[in-house]
């Protein structure tokens, strides 16, 4: 059996119990700040490098809009309370033939900091799309 990389066309996020269609999801990124030191009295003329902080992209969503369909706005409007957005987990799963998470993407408490409306082109023909930007506190990938 010949053994492929992954398709990245279908998947899937899901918050609070509802699964939501996106067209596209990008952001899903970590990464180890780095801590360099060095004693004064060292012998090697260069600093030690340890792992730090944890860092983590923000997140963006992208979808079609829908003529009675304000959740993002409506999530967005949450942040206005200085200290107090509403949260959310996701899950962004990549998801096989038979429709089955291969690759999940878990993401603690995240909040809007962006929303962004479709763009408007009298001669375009292109599906109206809106645009959401979150910010997390961490991401953890699983494979199937």
């Amino acid at each position: 059996m010949t053994n492929y990389p992954l398709l990245k066309f279908h998947f899937q996020v899901s918050w609070g119990g509802a699964r939501i269609g996106f067209t596209e999801v990008s952001g899903l990124e970590a990464e180890t700040e780095l801590v360099e030191y060095r004693e004064g009295s060292s012998k090697e003329y260069s600093k030690q490098k340890m792992p730090g902080m944890q860092k983590y992209a923000n997140i963006t969503l992208k979808r079609g809009t829908f003529l009675t369909d304000n959740d993002f706005f409506n999530w967005w409007k949450t942040t206005r309370t200085l200290g107090k957005p509403e949260r959310r987990d996701l899950i962004i799963s990549l998801l096989n033939e038979e429709h089955n998470p291969v690759m999940t993407w878990k993401v603690k408490n995240a909040f809007p900091t962006k929303v962004q409306a479709t763009d408007l082109k009298a001669d375009g023909n292109e599906v109206a799309i809106e645009t959401m930007e979150l910010a997390h506190e961490g991401i953890e990938m699983e494979a199937a």
